[in-house]
């Protein structure tokens, strides 16, 4: 057998050989390849998803029945009547609309590479123009409404979890249905009792402060309930574990040990779970902004669906797509990196 150098193997703690300073830096290399690999895997996943979105958004198109150049016409005339050839021509002319369906598509996935989402058939305006006025609206929405969610997931499994069987079940029994509440029903319950009811928030959101409260609950409750349920499990689970015994061994109160120990390692899966909130907030604001008369994309594309405004309809699902998976790309991006564990996962 061939003798190992002291300059391979060094002694462990536990008596182990552990790899030297050699082994390690034929380590890195194999771990930062892995990595790689790992993130092109998840960054070539994620434009598929992407691809997928934006052809289903553009052959919805094709499927609706009717003429393409008579429906714009008969959207910008807010009227629906029969129209001559000279009048379509036009309209096939300025949208490419004769052109064959695979051409089409292809002018549509070059047009969103480069950010061209199209030209508002109602509004004679492009798309991103469009989007772009309301986008901010309906971010801070989302971020408030996930901000939200966080502070009262963590207040309610802090307080409930672990606490003995009555009380955690009654704790996982209100994740459950908080996390199964419909946003159009718990929207207008909260708008009859807070804001008719007892007048402390304004019944048309508006931009103000205070009008951002209700919509944002709307949001954030049963995100809240989601994001609970597998949080609670984790902490439920991190009670039990030596660091918290030796940190209650050393004086810290119940209180403590939860909130600096504890909820630190249950948080983990919460975390995960962020990337895809912002998109699920993104998609249900499209519900909470009509119900509370709120601007912001939900309301632009409830607008553009009654009127049949195609460009604005995709630009929108599409934009929704784009926003959701790179949020889930960059949260599995960070965990790629700083958990070595998830190298092949």
């Amino acid at each position: 057998m061939t003798p190992t150098s002291s300059s391979e193997l060094t002694a462990a703690p536990g008596g182990s050989a552990a790899p030297g300073p050699i082994a390690q830096n034929a380590i890195r290399p194999r771990r930062a390849r892995a990595v790689g690999f790992t993130l092109l895997r998840k960054v070539g996943a994620a434009l598929v998803v992407l691809w997928g979105a934006a052809t289903v958004a553009f052959f919805a198109q094709l499927a609706l029945p009717g003429d393409r150049a008579t429906t714009i016409l008969n959207i910008r005339a807010g009227q629906a009547q029969a129209r001559t050839p000279e009048e379509l021509a036009q309209i096939n002319q300025q949208y490419g609309l004769t052109k064959p369906v695979i051409l089409q598509y292809f002018d549509y996935l070059r047009g969103l590479v480069s950010g061209d989402f199209g030209t508002s058939y109602q509004q004679y305006r492009p798309v991103t123009a469009i989007i772009g006025e309301q986008l901010g609206s309906t971010l801070t929405l989302s971020l408030v409404a996930i901000a939200f969610a966080w502070l009262i997931m963590v207040v309610w499994v802090t307080l409930t979890a672990g606490r003995g069987p009555r009380l955690n079940g009654v704790g996982s029994t209100v994740d459950v249905v908080t996390a199964g509440l419909p946003a159009y029903w718990l929207g207008i319950i909260l708008l009859l009792v807070f804001g008719l009811g007892l007048h402390w928030f304004p019944i048309i959101s508006g931009t103000s402060p205070a009008g951002i409260v209700l919509p944002a609950l709307t949001l954030a409750i049963p995100l809240a309930g989601f994001m609970a349920q597998s949080v609670r499990t984790e902490f439920e689970r991190s009670l039990e574990q030596p660091f918290v015994l030796s940190a209650r061994m050393r004086g810290m109160g119940e209180w403590g040990v939860r909130l600096r120990h504890v909820l630190r390692h249950a948080v983990i899966p919460a975390v995960t779970l962020s990337g895809w909130a912002l998109g699920a907030t993104l998609s249900g604001a499209v519900i909470v902004e009509s119900i509370f008369s709120r601007p912001g994309i939900g309301s632009v594309l409830v607008s553009a669906v009654n009127s049949q405004d195609l460009p604005v309809v995709t630009g929108i699902v599409t934009l929704v797509a784009v926003v959701y998976v790179a949020a889930n790309l960059i949260v599995d991006v960070v965990y790629t990196v700083i958990d070595p564990r998830l190298e092949l996962t």
